[in-house]
């Protein structure tokens, strides 16, 4: 018989709360997860019993919820596997790159401890996904940057580190505006009072929401490390 995925429920949970937590700076609870898996609070609060109850995460006294060590790892392990299906989509299958987020999402659970390794090495020991984000265990440093492009000041530049990924819609438009990680941004001007900002990327002028800003993290000064292009890069990336 073939081996079967199991606990793909306690998986996801686990990693929305890596990524609420470790990637995007955020207190983690109840509700934000409910509303980040598009499920209903009464099912959070019978998963979260069962993953307390496994040893997985815990609640502060404030009801944060955090991961244990043992919760990490397994966070971990599935985020690493995720991050290499993304390479693997983008970089060897030209799949687009808004894509490869969902459908990474679909691979993940069936990349198995013998495939791991053999993905990575066949993908030249990526250190980040197409998104910017680290791929744990791959020896880079994790720090992440808090700044995003709302942040800056009007006239400030600075390099896109990385981008939200679970907005399939969003990283369209991220893609066909060439807001990809390892661009120069610089926040041109801002509008406080229609919420929107406007953001200049190879030349051209971007306006975009507030709150779409604020899932852009960028990082100040220095130079972006060389990197491939998306598969299908657009014009609007491409041109310098």
């Amino acid at each position: 018989m073939p081996k079967q995925v199991q606990n793909a429920a306690v998986d996801d949970y686990l990693t929305a709360i890596y990524r609420m937590s470790h990637d995007e700076g955020q207190d983690v609870i109840a509700v934000r997860i409910a509303d980040r898996l598009g499920v209903t609070p009464p099912s959070v609060a019978g998963m979260l019993k069962r993953l307390i109850r496994d040893g997985l995460v815990y609640q502060d006294a404030k009801k944060r919820i955090h991961l244990t060590s043992e919760g990490l790892r397994r966070a971990e392990r599935m985020i690493r596997r995720h991050r290499l299906a993304e390479c693997l989509l983008t970089q060897v299958l030209g799949v687009e790159w808004w894509r490869a987020y969902e459908e990474a999402h679909l691979l993940e659970h069936g990349i198995s401890d013998v495939t791991e390794p053999a993905l990575y090495e066949a993908l030249n020991r990526p250190t980040r996904s197409p998104f910017g984000y680290p791929i744990p265990g791959a020896g880079e440093d994790a720090d992440l940057s808090r700044t995003t492009l709302a942040d800056l000041k009007e006239g400030e530049s600075a390099t896109i580190e990385r981008v939200f990924e679970e907005d399939e819609e969003l990283l369209k438009f991220f893609y066909e505006e060439g807001i990809l990680p390892g661009e120069t941004i610089t926040l041109a001007s801002i509008a406080p009072y229609r919420g929107t900002v406007t953001a200049r990327v190879n030349g051209r002028d971007i306006v975009m929401g507030t709150e779409v800003a604020k899932k852009i993290w960028v990082r100040d000064g220095g130079q972006a490390e060389p990197r491939a292009q998306p598969q299908g890069t657009p014009k609007a990336a491409r041109r310098r």
